[in-house]
């Protein structure tokens, strides 16, 4: 194999141009494509930049002609030659250089390459274990190239936004304290402290809040954080987010400097303007009219509340669930009135997964309104529910009853695949929002107690704490998120920092005194030294960074990605360790023992 000796590079592939005619140049780079027209050999070379163009004649460079013959794709070259422009007919519109070539003079063959197990480009049909198994290989693609640059580019715009705004980024521990109230934590046994264990951060919240006593004001850190928890395409193992804290600040000015951030994200890393401010939704409102916290507002077909419409209306299971305190709520689809039969039962199929125990549908055709349920409507409920609906020819209504929860997550479901299927959802469009005045605990009925919907470290609205001892289900916090085309990309709160009241909401939870001392006892001590109001928010990078790539998956953008099993295909992790490592970390595994 050659070398680089005495060879320097001067140039990257995509940054010539017809200004560089008849420059002496030296690219290096990795064969995308090789083609050999007898006399002339033509290699696509690529590096990070992009590709261009390199001509290998014998009339021009024997030597050099002669190993082109032997070059294959993905081999390392690099090479020394003339910029030439092409002739008219035979200019590439679709290469960046497709106006210039470079007619190789000297070429080295820097380090061959085995035939990939897929193509290297853009838009490749491959399973995904293989790509994430011959990660190296994905990563030499131009798009996922694009999606680390971009990613690069977003970190460096949010550290100079919050540089320039009198922030200071301080590290948080990756070994700390188990706290469970959450997701599950992966543990870590100490070698030295026999017994017991380190947890890896699910996040910074507590050490943020701990910096706000410290008095630092104003703290932000891109960090590393690890939940053990099942996956999704929007979730891993690890994961990156932007966290952010601030102390002597109100709400309003937590969602102004973000709306700030992110529109500046956008502007620095995609050239994308954000029109400011930015919708708010209550909680309340988004699951009323879109059945979800974090909706997807790129298309309408709010949920509709027909329970005034039919009440008493004769039809039995409607008038049994409004007896019970549940809610009867339609869609409009409209123009979708032809609906096949076999596809309104995919649909009651579809809703039974979420819960739903039926789907009744009204179509409004030509001929009149087909449904297996208007036999059992007055003329005059009929009316109604058209009225609220405000369904037309050619319109199908979907209708869902039963408790408010069961409804919303159901009904709110069906919204979006009917967005889906009929082509609703702007892939360009982005739709921010805020949805605000989430409730402070929902009930676990599994474990009979009451949980904190966000974290137990969220305020309650101030007309809200004197609920706290006796009626936990009514009070609202001071909590909000930041929504993108139905991805909450962003979550925070205003914190509590005063011990009397963080004591009152760990007894909310189900925790005793003791057990609440035993693991948030530094906390609480902190609150006794003077602890400012603070508050703040963090984003995941991941998802943002999805979202501006326009990825289906955060694996896409993430370099190392796990898979959905938790496992990194590449390196084969996670892996068996030996009875030594064990013994020293004084862990016995019973898995291990049995083999």
């Amino acid at each position: 194999m050659d070398t680089l000796a005495g060879l320097k590079r001067t140039h990257s592939c995509a940054i010539l141009a017809k200004n560089d005619a008849d420059r002496e140049v030296t690219i290096c780079g990795w064969v995308a494509r090789r083609r050999d027209h007898g006399g002339l050999i033509f290699i696509d070379l690529r590096d990070r930049s992009g590709m261009v163009q390199v001509v290998f004649s014998p009339d021009y460079n024997t030597e050099a002609f002669t190993k082109a013959e032997t070059v294959r794709n993905e081999y390392v070259l690099a090479v020394r030659g003339k910029v030439k422009l092409r002739s008219a007919d035979t200019v590439n519109p679709q290469m960046i250089t497709g106006e210039i070539e470079v007619l190789g003079e000297e070429l080295r063959i820097l380090n061959q390459a085995k035939t990939p197990p897929f193509y290297i480009q853009d838009e490749v049909d491959v399973d995904e274990p293989l790509r994430l198994k011959y990660r190296y290989l994905d990563l030499r693609r131009p798009e996922m190239q694009r999606n680390l640059m971009l990613r690069h580019r977003v970190t460096k715009a949010m550290r100079d936004f919050f540089d320039g705004r009198g922030f200071v980024e301080v590290e948080t521990p990756m070994l700390t304290k188990s706290s469970p109230e959450g997701a599950r934590d992966y543990l870590v046994p100490s070698r030295v402290n026999p017994g017991k264990f380190f947890a890896l951060p699910q996040s910074p919240q507590l050490f943020k809040q701990i910096l706000m006593v410290a008095g630092m004001e104003k703290y932000f850190q891109i960090v590393r954080c690890f939940r053990d928890e099942d996956l999704r395409a929007d979730r891993q193992p690890e994961f990156t987010q932007l966290d952010i804290e601030m102390s002597f600040i109100d709400r309003e000015d937590i969602l102004a400097m973000m709306e700030d951030m992110i529109a500046y994200l956008f502007k620095q890393a995609c050239g994308v303007d954000i029109p400011r401010p930015l919708m708010r939704l209550t909680y309340d409102e988004a699951m009323a009219r879109y059945g979800s916290d974090k909706p997807d507002l790129r298309f309408g077909m709010e949920l509709i509340d027909i329970s005034p419409a039919v009440k008493n209306s004769g039809f039995k299971v409607f008038d049994t669930v409004l007896e019970q305190g549940g809610q009867v709520k339609a869609i409009n689809v409209q123009g979708y009135a032809g609906i096949p039969r076999r596809e309104l039962d995919g649909l009651t199929d579809y809703v039974a997964t979420y819960g739903a125990k039926g789907l009744a549908w009204m179509c409004y055709t030509p001929e009149g309104i087909k449904s297996q349920i208007t036999k059992f409507f007055s003329e005059e409920t009929i009316q109604k529910v058209t009225q609220a609906t405000q369904a037309k020819e050619g319109d199908l209504l979907l209708i869902l009853a039963g408790q408010p929860a069961g409804v919303a997550n159901a009904l709110g479901q069906l919204r979006l695949e009917m967005g889906r299927r009929l082509d609703l959802i702007d892939p360009e469009k982005l739709s921010f929002l805020w949805v605000i005045d989430f409730p402070m605990f929902e009930y676990d009925a599994e474990e009979k107690r009451w949980v904190a919907m966000h974290h137990p470290f969220t305020s309650p609205r101030d007309e809200d704490i004197e609920f706290l001892g006796f009626d936990p289900g009514r009070i609202k916090a001071k909590a909000y998120d930041m929504v993108l085309n139905g991805t909450e990309i962003g979550g925070g709160s205003l914190r509590i920092y005063q011990r009397e009241l963080q004591e009152k909401v760990f007894k909310a939870i189900g925790l005793t005194r003791d057990e609440a001392y035993e693991k948030f006892g530094y906390l609480l001590e902190a609150f006794e030294y003077g602890t400012p109001p603070h508050g703040g928010i963090a984003f995941g990078l991941d998802r943002l960074v999805m979202l501006m790539a326009k990825r289906a998956s955060i694996r896409d953008v993430i370099a190392f990605p796990k898979t959905q099993s938790a496992t990194d295909m590449m390196v084969q992790a996670p892996s068996e360790v030996s009875l030594r490592q064990l013994k020293e970390l004084h862990v016995k595994s019973e898995v291990i023992a049995k083999k």
